[in-house]
């Protein structure tokens, strides 16, 4: 399985709790940030991992508009459904009824929660240019937390998060379930055929 950064912890809980038989093989989180990299990323990946016979990919399009079903395609490969990770784990109609309700909502999952300071605050250089916050900001209205797994730890990560925007959180617990479905659709079907399978 070929994962973005951000989801091969889950998606490595997730084949051990079902028993899949998946090698993660993550690609670089920070890809979000350039996302024109990511299409070219996961088929030279794809492209180094042919000898396993079977393999997938765990990103939805994450702002490729396209370009990675098209590499999806030329290789025979499947990808996560959705435009981004948003859609996995909360489902796309979830999703677009949190930005009907408020168009300027900011998503958080878990991991852009707790690495907030670094794939954020320091990607963007507002830890050098703090008065550029407003700019990137000002236009957000709330902070939405799709809560895969809130632990306290989580949860003071994504108010630290929205504090930093001055805006409100808003904890909408999701789970893992969506992940976990959608991983199933795609997994090769060469998996054991006792492997178990999320409701």
């Amino acid at each position: 399985m070929v994962a973005c950064g951000a989801l091969a912890r889950h998606v490595h809980h997730l084949a051990e709790r079902f028993g899949w038989p998946v090698d993660v093989h993550p690609l670089p989180p920070l890809l979000h940030n350039r996302p024109e990299r990511i299409a070219p990323a996961v088929e030279e990946l794809v492209v180094r991992l042919a000898g396993y016979g079977a393999v997938a990919v765990a990103y939805a399009d994450c702002g490729t508009y396209g370009a990675l079903d098209e590499v999806c395609a030329r290789l025979g490969v499947a990808r996560l459904p959705g435009a981004h990770c948003y859609d996995v784990f909360a489902g796309e109609r979830r999703v677009r009824a949190l930005l009907a309700e408020e168009p300027g909502t900011y998503l958080l999952t878990d991991y852009l929660a707790v690495t907030f300071e670094r794939s954020v605050v320091a990607e963007l250089g507002l830890d050098r240019f703090p008065e550029l916050k407003a700019d990137y900001f000002g236009h957000y209205r709330r902070v939405v937390w799709l809560a895969q797994d809130p632990t306290p730890h989580r949860r003071a990560a994504a108010q630290a998060a929205a504090s930093f925007m001055d805006l409100p959180l808003v904890v909408v617990p999701v789970g893992d379930g969506g992940l976990a479905r959608a991983l199933a659709a795609i997994i090769p079907r060469t998996r054991s055929s006792n492997s178990a399978s999320p409701g």
